[in-house]
């Protein structure tokens, strides 16, 4: 949908990104992407704006180096990208499927 459109249209524009992203484009560029807030929910988008708790960042940096320790240790050890990636898809769709029921 073009900027002109979604701004003309603005109603049609929201029903059409409730059912599916649309994608805006200005000159025939895309500008941006519209999704619906329950597409948006089952993404990071969401945690990208969400004002975190205090202390989040200290816990974040905690976690993460205590993971890094363990690396280094020998302790654990890590995936091969593609296998990580396959194993994060995997752990979402199963979370998906368990929201659907």
């Amino acid at each position: 949908m073009t900027a002109r459109d979604a701004k003309n249209r603005f109603g049609e524009f929201l029903d059409a990104a409730r059912r599916e992203p649309v994608i805006v484009t200005k000159n025939n560029r895309p500008v941006g992407i519209m999704i619906s807030i329950e597409d948006a929910a089952d993404t990071l988008i969401l945690e990208m704006f969400m004002e975190k708790e205090p202390g989040y960042e200290e816990w974040l940096v905690s976690k993460v180096g205590s993971t890094l320790a363990r690396v280094n240790a020998g302790s654990t050890g890590m995936l091969p990208h593609a296998e990580a990636v396959a194993s994060l898809k995997a752990r979402i769709e199963a979370k998906l499927a368990r929201k659907a029921q």
